[in-house]
């Protein structure tokens, strides 16, 4: 295949081992080639302008702009950016934010070199790209009910170890309503304690430690 029907790829990733590797296993494709390679979310946005590659492989991740942040960004530029997820991270709320930003692939980097280069050519042909078992937890996510911006700052904190009261100081509310939506949180994550509702939200990737 000419290098001018090729399908074009942007890579995004912090750790530049994973995207020398990423590119060697691209190049070797005798119908892909990479274009570019990102760090961060700001520098793939910048590229992602610059290049307006075929497919996008982005960490979820990264330093200074997060991966769904540019996913966000590039999608409201570009209607027809077709980006894959490419992360190790497979919380529920990590593949729902992915997709709702506008990825239309979410792969874990333990996946097989072959489910990848599959990725890329089911999506560059306009397609979603999502594995079973990615597809079993984004049901469940859309099952649960969703945490308000508010109720998502206080699980924050909470997964910092603060108390009631330093978490009323930090958002500037009253340490009643910080019991308030301690207890609705309690309710939409279906736990009984903090202990359970902070192994939930790192599990669940509504907060990281």
């Amino acid at each position: 295949m000419s290098p001018s029907t090729a399908i074009r790829v942007l890579i995004v990733d912090d750790h530049s081992i994973v995207r020398q590797g990423l590119a060697a296993m691209i190049e070797n494709e005798p119908d892909m080639t990479v274009v570019g390679q990102a760090g961060n979310g700001q520098e793939a946005i910048a590229q992602y302008r610059q290049l307006q590659p075929d497919v996008t492989l982005i960490d979820l991740r990264m330093p200074q702009v997060s991966g769904v942040e540019a996913i966000v960004t590039i999608c409201a530029e570009f209607a027809h950016a077709r980006m894959i997820v490419l992360t190790t991270y497979d919380g529920d709320e990590d593949i729902y934010r992915a997709l709702r930003a506008g990825a239309k692939g979410y792969l874990l980097k333990d996946a097989e070199p072959d489910a990848l280069l599959n990725a890329i050519h089911i999506v560059h042909s306009g397609q979603q790209y999502i594995p079973s078992e990615v597809a079993a937890k984004l049901v469940q996510r859309m099952n649960i009910p969703e945490l308000s911006d508010r109720e998502q700052e206080v699980v924050r904190q909470m997964v910092l170890g603060l108390s009631n009261h330093d978490i009323a100081a930090a958002l500037n509310i009253t340490e009643s309503t910080v019991k308030f939506h301690i207890n609705k949180i309690l309710s939409k994550l279906g736990v009984s304690d903090r202990t359970q509702a902070v192994i939930t939200a790192l599990k669940r990737g509504l907060a990281k430690l």
